[in-house]
């Protein structure tokens, strides 16, 4: 057997679960406008505030590099390059959150879910996010704003390292990470009441 026919062999379908739930800038001619307004509007956002997230990655590698440098060639270690690093990769984490849930790629049991038909998938997807997403993310945003409220009123510094940096910001971006999942759960749950009406994702 050649390479290329192993290759076509390989089991595609979590790829495939993934990708299926990407913006595409086209909904069904059967979904009502409001529902293809909604989601072409709420995946267009999240897509461009991944993007935006992806740029995140820009300061990480530089204050890193700059670590690097300046600890092993000239003997001048930073107090700063680290808390850069971990509170700009957090900030590109949770900025990106909503962004992943558009295209389907946080985790699950997809060793499960595939082998279901697409309408049970829905009614599985559509059950767990109003029984516990919505709900557990509205208390979440809730206590992290609390959470970062404090932070601000206190300028609350981080304490484990020698720079000791402001924490109320990257505690708002914890913040407004969970709002943007919120937001995108709305186009998600508009998904699930389409697909299992239709049988289809659209």
């Amino acid at each position: 057997m050649s390479e290329e026919e192993d290759y076509s062999q390989l089991d595609t379908t979590d790829e495939m679960v993934a990708e299926g739930r990407s913006y595409t800038g086209v909904m069904p001619d059967d979904m009502p406008k409001y529902m293809a307004k909604t989601i072409l509007g709420i995946d267009l956002f999240s897509l461009r505030v991944g993007q935006i997230a992806c740029w995140l990655t820009v300061p990480v590698f530089v204050s890193m590099f700059y670590e690097v440098v300046a600890r092993h060639f000239f003997n001048a270690p930073t107090m700063w390059a680290y808390d850069i690093s971990r509170m700009f990769a957090g900030a590109m984490f949770m900025l990106g959150a909503g962004y992943a849930l558009s295209k389907g790629v946080h985790i699950r049991a997809d060793f499960i879910y595939r082998n279901w038909s697409i309408r049970i998938q829905a009614s599985v997807d559509l059950a767990l996010y109003l029984l516990f997403y919505f709900p557990g993310l509205i208390g979440a945003v809730w206590a992290c704003y609390k959470y970062a409220h404090k932070s601000w009123s206190q300028m609350e510094r981080g304490m484990d390292t020698a720079w000791m940096p402001l924490m109320g910001p990257i505690k708002t971006v914890l913040v407004i990470g969970i709002v943007l999942l919120l937001i995108q759960g709305v186009s998600e749950v508009l998904k699930c009441v389409y697909a299992v009406k239709h049988r289809r994702w659209p």
